[in-house]
């Protein structure tokens, strides 16, 4: 199976993108050095720019040929990027993209704060737009990611958790902002709803897949591919899919074993909780599952006009799932 490259994928708006990042770093300017020096830090760290991609590729596929999906799409990086500079304090995370993160570097208090400037200049830079529609879309999406942030801290070090459970909190947590960033590039290029609606769903179905293949990736990946350590939701007491399949079919010691990790956010029996997961094909299950939203995706693409960019769109729905895990 061809396994494209995230930078073949994104070739088509390579020019929006490099335009999207220059407008991002102007807008994480700051009076403050220490505000510019961690900024600088975090954008500057890679990352795949996922869901700007993904308004930019909406966009273009509704026939636009403005400039505010620039602006737009560069909030949405900076909402984001504010969550993973909340989320790494939360989790005490050490290695984010494979370097070490902001809060191991300059400490919690400036991590958080950091996080909370981008998340207001990020809305600074919706509100310019002049689009009170998209300014609801895209503050709905903000407080459904804090819900579902809160959803799965209420949920830490709970065994128990259900597999739906689990989706109502990616959902929240991933889903919504791939969902707001596809519906905000149909809405600005005066899309019909039917394709709209179809945008939403397809941004939906590619972030539970991606959610989904990263939750594979914590126990076979490695910190060059994931950009983190092997196990890290296990060690925060994260009862990810993997971990909630392999309880439900393991033998009566070997679930006691994971439930038990799981309580205590404890790396200690990892090597038997690998074997679980090997045994009950905890990650075949999750990965055709991540599959399965995929092609929801790429089917919701069906609502729109054949052009490359709707193309580009079916590939980085199969991008998501074709990463090894």
């Amino acid at each position: 199976m061809h396994n494209p490259e995230i930078t073949e994928v994104l070739a088509p708006i390579q020019a929006d993108m490099q335009l999207m990042d220059a407008v991002l770093k102007r807008a994480m300017n700051s009076v403050v050095p220490l505000v510019g020096e961690i900024n600088h830090y975090i954008v500057g760290s890679g990352g795949k720019r996922l869901r700007p991609a993904v308004l930019l590729f909406s966009a273009r596929a509704c026939g636009y040929t403005g400039d505010q999906h620039l602006r737009l799409a560069a909030a949405v990086e900076a909402v984001h990027t504010a969550t993973l500079l909340h989320d790494d304090v939360v989790d005490s995370s050490g290695l984010r993209r494979g370097r070490a993160t902001a809060n191991q570097v300059w400490g919690n208090e400036a991590s958080v704060l950091v996080g909370d400037f981008m998340y207001s200049r990020a809305t600074q830079m919706i509100v310019e737009c002049g689009r009170l529609d998209i300014v609801e879309i895209l503050a709905t999406a903000a407080n459904d990611i804090a819900e579902g942030e809160v959803a799965q801290l209420a949920n830490r070090h709970n065994p128990e958790l259900t597999e739906q459970q689990y989706f109502d909190v990616i959902r929240n947590k991933t889903a919504r902002l791939f969902e707001a960033s596809a519906q905000v590039g149909a809405m600005i290029s005066g899309a019909s709803k039917s394709r709209e609606r179809a945008l939403a769903r397809y941004g939906i179905h590619l972030g539970n897949a991606f959610q989904l293949i990263d939750d594979a990736l914590d126990f076979t990946g490695s910190v060059d591919v994931i950009g983190k350590n092997l196990g890290d939701d296990l060690a925060d007491g994260k009862a990810t899919l993997p971990l909630i399949h392999a309880i439900r079919h393991s033998p009566t010691e070997a679930a006691d074993c994971i439930r038990e990790a799981i309580r205590k956010g404890s790396l200690e029996q990892l090597p038997a909780i690998l074997r679980a997961i090997e045994s009950t094909a905890a990650i075949d299950y999750t990965a055709r599952l991540a599959a399965h939203e995929s092609e929801q995706a790429i089917d919701a693409l069906s609502e729109l006009d054949p052009t490359p960019y709707r193309e580009s769109l079916s590939a980085l729905a199969r991008f998501a799932v074709q990463r090894d895990c």
